[in-house]
């Protein structure tokens, strides 16, 4: 099992967390920190960017570690991660573009 693999059981061991849940938390830390790290607004398109990057590079990081250790591939519940760690930022990123409700006034 990989360092990356073993990283992630350890925090759902110690989180108490789903990995789906984990998803979201990663996504939204991702989210919200590099845009306090950055000063982007909420609704700038490179936020949502870097969370979608983040979340294929983990998938990729997934399907290479199922080839190299010989467990099976599905590539439904990768496409299911990347929904679910995509939504929270993509609705954020909506309303902050297209509605007043996350706007600095």
């Amino acid at each position: 099992m990989s360092l990356f693999q073993q990283a992630k059981l350890v925090l759902v061991d110690h989180t108490g967390l789903a990995k789906d849940a984990l998803h979201i938390h990663v996504a939204l830390g991702l989210y919200f920190g590099a845009a306090a790290l950055t000063r982007w607004p909420l609704r700038d398109w490179r936020l949502w960017t870097l969370v979608l990057v983040a979340a294929l590079a983990g998938e990729i990081w997934d399907l290479i570690d199922s080839h190299v250790y010989h467990t099976p591939i599905v590539l439904a519940a990768n496409v299911k991660d990347v929904v679910n760690t995509m939504f929270w930022p993509t609705v954020i990123s909506m309303l902050a573009r297209w509605t007043s409700l996350l706007r600095r006034r």
